[in-house]
């Protein structure tokens, strides 16, 4: 991974993070809550919950979410939820109390973690029988227009960032979590060319100024209208890798 402290890589990515980063699909929520009980007697830790996109879809179903993120700007980048609150710290000091959660989802942040550090961390806060839930929603290079958009990220990269394929890979656990439950589902996030171009530049590895930037621009904006259908918008087809482990 690269020394770069992941804490601080998206800060300056937080208006392209909101606004072009997608969501999750129903089913992969419904299975990261699937037998823990009533919603909304549940509290959860999002751990590195950047700008909130995960830890409002856990609110939305009446879970009480509790949302850790190391970076200011990215806190305060988020848009608000009654039922979500936001603290300073990291996967591996999250600054909650012992046994004090049901749930611990990592959502597109796992991968940034120290593994033994996180994992122990993770079996501090969780409550006896509590869930331990990691997701990425990686683009599926299978497809036309997410295939070519990561080979053109490829070329103007400025770190190793992207070859980095966890979610693909599987992560790397430690115990009690070294047995996780792999589930996949599909995700099509359907954008104009601002939004192929955003969700670019929410990547911390991409260059957002000098000629490879500008290359990159036009690269994506003729990479979208090949593809585009009539209403002008063209199908970012996305897997959604989940991962599910217990605290015995």
């Amino acid at each position: 991974m690269p020394e770069r402290d992941p804490t601080q890589r998206f800060t300056d990515r937080v208006a392209d993070y909101t606004r072009f980063r997608p969501s999750y699909p129903r089913g992969a929520i419904d299975a990261i809550l699937d037998g823990l009980g009533e919603p909304r007697a549940l509290v959860a830790a999002d751990v590195g919950a950047g700008t909130g996109i995960s830890a409002r879809l856990l609110g939305e179903r009446g879970v009480r979410v509790i949302a850790i993120e190391p970076n200011a700007a990215m806190r305060k980048g988020a848009a608000p939820h009654p039922r979500v609150q936001w603290r300073e710290g990291t996967g591996e000091a999250t600054g909650l109390d012992g046994s004090s959660v049901d749930l611990v989802l990592c959502a597109q942040a796992y991968h940034w973690m120290d593994p033994p550090a996180a994992c122990a961390e993770f079996a501090r806060v969780l409550r006896p029988g509590g869930r331990l839930a990691l997701m990425w929603n990686d683009g599926d290079e299978s497809t036309p227009v997410a295939g070519a958009y990561y080979e053109l990220l490829r070329r103007v990269a400025t770190d190793g960032t992207l070859s980095h394929k966890t979610a693909a890979a599987g992560p790397t656990m430690a115990a009690p979590f070294e047995t996780m439950e792999r589930l996949t589902f599909r995700n099509v996030q359907r954008m104009d060319s601002e939004g192929l171009i955003g969700r670019a530049m929410s990547a911390s590895y991409v260059p957002k100024t000098g000629p490879e930037r500008d290359w990159l621009v036009g690269e994506l904006s003729t990479l979208h209208d090949a593809h585009a259908g009539g209403d002008g918008l063209a199908a970012f087809d996305c897997r959604v890798v989940l991962y599910l482990g217990e605290k015995s």
